[in-house]
């Protein structure tokens, strides 16, 4: 039975670092990538960890095995996760709603990823239930970037209720910016 819950140990943080590898695009094919889309990002298990300290991220498990996750990044993560500090000044460069991002009270989802064997089965949606169920009564959103040729992942996205608000290239690809709005 698939079971929607937090990082709670070291072996579920050991399990999503295998994910974000065998999930990674640099090793997947250009075919599996446009089919199945891909994680740009590679996160080490010290990351992982010190992300997981300030907030734990969401999982869905089939008993013990992660089958799914949904990373959650505080703004604070930028004093170790560089990548993030570069998304974070970008962002709070940005208006939503007439205000600066900076005066939102919002955070990140670094990134999502399911198994394979998983997909189509709801795991996605219900990565992001779960977030709204746990962090919803302490932030008004969420924001992630999605890579504009990740177009499988866009659309997932867009049917949980994310709108695209503004779209950059980096040295790294072209992102979408979308936010999951709460309570608009």
């Amino acid at each position: 039975m698939l079971l929607p819950t937090i990082v709670t140990n070291e072996e579920e943080l050991e399990q999503i670092y295998q994910l974000n590898q065998q999930n990674l695009k640099s090793n997947l094919s250009v075919e599996e990538r446009n089919e199945q889309g891909f994680v740009t990002w590679l996160y080490s298990k010290e990351l992982l960890n010190n992300m997981h300290r300030l907030a734990p991220s969401v999982i869905v498990k089939d008993e013990e095995k992660v089958v799914g996750y949904a990373l959650v990044t505080l703004k604070e993560s930028r004093a170790f996760h560089p990548d993030l500090k570069t998304m974070l000044d970008h962002l709070e460069e940005l208006s939503y709603q007439n205000k600066k991002f900076s005066l939102h009270n919002y955070y990140l989802m670094g990134q999502v990823c399911i198994d394979k064997a998983y997909r189509g089965r709801g795991v996605f949606e219900m990565l992001y239930q779960h977030h709204k169920k746990i962090y919803g009564n302490r932030f008004d959103m969420l924001i992630t970037e999605v890579s504009t040729s990740n177009i499988r992942s866009q659309r997932a996205h867009e049917k949980v209720g994310f709108k695209t608000i503004h779209t950059y290239p980096d040295a790294m690809d072209e992102w979408n910016v979308i936010v999951w709005d709460w309570y608009k």
